[in-house]
């Protein structure tokens, strides 16, 4: 997984830079400030301020060494030279759920782009691997937590 490349727009990319450089800079000198001062109270062992701006350090550090790595691996996708006939990433896929019998429209994007409650889902979440690479009139079952679903692929379309 550590050379898995993670395909993002330049957007997404720019927006994950400008979370980690916020992170690096004013988030963690902020915990550091806050270790400071409880440090100064006194006696470290029985000291809860002191251990919580600790612990909201080492949970900081985790969400700085994961960007980190996603932007090592991102591997920015030009949208104008992918196929169109096909769902691929930035692709908009107008799906009917075969089982409830539904419409539904999925934007598949990067890291840094995902947004639920839009559809914008990621294209290495179950729904997109399963949408990845079928073509208008495909009908596919995806594994998801809740059991299986099967759409029909409606539409594929783009937009700048």
């Amino acid at each position: 997984m550590a050379d898995d490349r993670v395909p993002m727009t330049k957007e997404g990319y720019e927006k994950k830079r400008m979370e980690l450089d916020r992170m690096m800079g004013s988030e963690m000198i902020e915990v550091a400030k806050r270790i400071a001062s409880a440090r100064d109270l006194g006696d470290l062992s029985e000291n809860a301020e002191y251990h919580a701006a600790r612990e909201d350090q080492g949970m900081l550090q985790a969400r700085i060494d994961s960007l980190k790595d996603q932007l090592s691996r991102a591997m920015i996708i030009d949208k104008s030279s992918l196929p169109t006939d096909a769902v691929v990433f930035g692709a908009f896929v107008t799906v009917k759920d075969l089982d409830l019998g539904e419409t539904e429209i999925f934007n598949l994007v990067g890291p840094g782009e995902e947004d639920y409650r839009t559809n914008k889902i990621l294209t290495n979440s179950p729904i997109g691997q399963g949408l990845l690479g079928k073509k208008i009139g495909d009908v596919v079952q995806i594994q998801v937590p809740m059991g299986t679903m099967r759409f029909k692929v409606m539409e594929i379309r783009f937009e700048d």
